[in-house]
């Protein structure tokens, strides 16, 4: 599955608790762009609403190539294609106090574009500063041992 794009933002500020996969409706020179890697996941959310799915926030530029669009908005919520028994327990844990979907990343499988969306909770500062350290600890033991070959 090659990823286009993945939500780095997204996983800075939360903690991914379950992923799930679904499908993104798109119009044809949408699946273009997107395909070229051109899609921007920072801001974005997911939210149900009567029983559907919608992607809050992600911005798809226009396709270059495409003839003019004067009507297209590159930052419109799209729909997402998830089972009504998945949705209907998204909902029920987005009811819990904390919890919040957010798209993690954005990849092909077969011919098709997936979206893999998170059930997070928010981190709070301190965690993220842990998580700085650990990996800036890391680089320094990766930097010594490979000047001490």
């Amino acid at each position: 599955m090659p990823q286009i794009t993945k939500n780095k933002k997204g996983l800075h500020n939360f903690s991914v608790l379950e992923e799930f996969e679904a499908g993104i409706v798109l119009s044809g020179q949408e699946v273009k762009s997107v395909k070229q890697g051109h899609i921007n996941l920072d801001g974005s959310y997911i939210r149900i609403k009567a029983g559907e799915a919608w992607l809050v926030n992600a911005q798809i530029p226009k396709y270059k190539m495409a003839g003019p669009l004067p009507e297209y908005d590159p930052q419109r919520t799209r729909k997402l294609l998830l089972k009504k028994r998945e949705i209907r327990y998204l909902t029920g844990k987005t009811q819990e106090k904390g919890l919040t979907l957010i798209p993690v990343s954005v990849y092909t499988k077969r011919t098709k574009i997936k979206v893999g969306i998170g059930l997070a909770r928010g981190k709070k500062k301190q965690d993220k500063r842990e998580i700085i350290k650990k990996r800036e600890d890391e680089r320094k033991i990766s930097r010594a041992m490979k000047s001490k070959r």
